[in-house]
């Protein structure tokens, strides 16, 4: 899967660069994200703007993603989402648990607390 991660004041961004987020791309998503929280990472954010098309394992990824990440008294959020993407995490409730933002900048301030380099 084509994604890159960046960490902006202890924020890890991982930005999705596919245009379809679906069964056999989740693996290598899943895989990255969950080293991300197994090295220390507690706020993850998501940008999906590229992403017009999501599946129903897409979601139950983001949801075990979010279960792990909460579990480890962590935060995720989502953002850039399309309306087409959107409706599929309205749909299934989603996003009723993890939150999602217009762009990273308001997902960043979003996460609140404290930033070292303000």
């Amino acid at each position: 899967m084509n994604l890159t991660t960046e960490d902006r004041e202890g924020i890890s961004i991982i930005r999705v660069a596919e245009t379809r987020m679906m069964y056999p791309l989740l693996a290598d998503f899943s895989a990255a994200v969950t080293t991300l929280v197994e090295d220390g990472a507690r706020k993850v954010l998501i940008d999906l703007s590229p992403v017009d098309y999501i599946d129903s394992a897409t979601i139950g990824c983001l949801m075990d993603l979010y279960r792990q990440i909460t579990a480890a008294g962590g935060a995720l959020r989502l953002c850039g989402v399309q309306r087409r993407v959107e409706t599929m995490l309205t749909m299934t409730g989603a996003q009723n648990f993890i939150p999602l933002h217009a762009d990273v900048a308001s997902a960043v301030q979003s996460f609140g607390g404290p930033h070292a380099h303000n």
